[in-house]
């Protein structure tokens, strides 16, 4: 009788942990709503995402992070869209470029990868040591020498996500003209 208790409660708690494992793993899609974070800038600013929907659309981008060196595709995509900043601006619309890692000297690795670009005001560049923003979005890779899958969504001001491109290889990046195509396209809706 024992015996068959004690399997019955490792089957239990198997299937609950798969589940959870499944529902974890589970990216939000278009039409979702986006799943709300609070993460600091570099000079441990809060950034809260419904604090930057309520007051209009915002662009996430997840980048790779710091995975053990910089990433040359994540600085190819910074810099695409740094050139269109003035058109997310004149849209009303905020971009917030995500880059996480482990904590132990991630903001040194942040702080290096911006240097020495402009950084647009509009423009959000916050960390997630742990990766639990990340995590809560189902975007975590954890290989060696991996962070995240490279992402990018679309939300409209009450955070609907209206685009969304997750990379499941290095190079397959959303463009920034094509993003801001998907900015216009809310816009005229």
């Amino acid at each position: 009788m024992k015996i068959n208790l004690f399997r019955f409660v490792i089957a239990g708690l198997l299937i609950c942990a798969v589940s959870l494992v499944l529902w974890a793993a589970t990216p939000p899609a278009v039409g979702d709503k986006a799943p709300d974070f609070t993460l600091k800038t570099l000079d441990d600013q809060t950034v809260k995402l419904s604090d930057l929907t309520s007051s209009g659309k915002v662009v996430l981008v997840v980048l790779r992070g710091y995975p053990g060196y910089q990433c040359p595709f994540c600085e190819r995509q910074v810099k695409d869209f740094i050139n269109l900043a003035s058109s997310f601006a004149d849209a009303n619309t905020r971009v917030i470029m995500v880059y996480p890692g482990p904590a132990d000297e991630l903001k040194a690795h942040a702080k290096e990868f911006i240097d020495n670009k402009q950084w647009p005001k509009e423009f959000y560049f916050v960390i997630d040591p742990g990766y639990n923003m990340i995590s809560s979005y189902g975007l975590r890779w954890d290989a060696r020498h991996e962070t995240s899958y490279a992402s990018t969504f679309v939300l409209d001001r009450n955070a609907i996500i209206r685009y969304a491109k997750i990379s499941h290889s290095h190079g397959d990046r959303a463009k920034a003209a094509d993003i801001m195509d998907e900015v216009k396209r809310i816009a005229e809706k």
